[in-house]
């Protein structure tokens, strides 16, 4: 017998301190306790289960209507080739940045 990992000594001594700890007259009604949290446990488990079963079925069936797409032209031609905006080269870039750096600081 092996309940979560637990053999039957480890079960005996978790039951020697519960009864240590709580006494002979509260141990009875912590176990009821314990017992009815795990009944509520396992209803709202089986709850989960049979929602998510009824999810996955509903994802699974067929769409009523397929999807269609339509292409549709551009209402601005592209740009082309020779209308595209230069592109700084590494040197230019280089050159900008030392210009904007040597001006003195705003004193404001």
């Amino acid at each position: 017998m092996n309940i979560f990992g637990i053999g039957p000594a480890e079960l005996f001594l978790i039951g020697v301190v519960a009864l240590l700890v709580f006494g002979p007259k509260k141990l009875p009604e912590i176990g009821r306790s314990l017992g009815k949290t795990l009944k509520s446990f396992q209803e709202a488990s089986r709850e989960f289960e049979s929602e998510f079963k009824r999810e996955v079925e509903r994802a699974e069936a067929a769409p009523a209507t397929t999807m269609t797409a339509t292409i549709e032209p551009p209402t601005q031609p592209a740009l082309s080739s020779s209308e595209t905006a230069p592109v700084p080269t590494a040197v230019e870039a280089t050159e900008a940045i030392a210009t904007t750096s040597d001006r003195p600081a705003d004193p404001a």
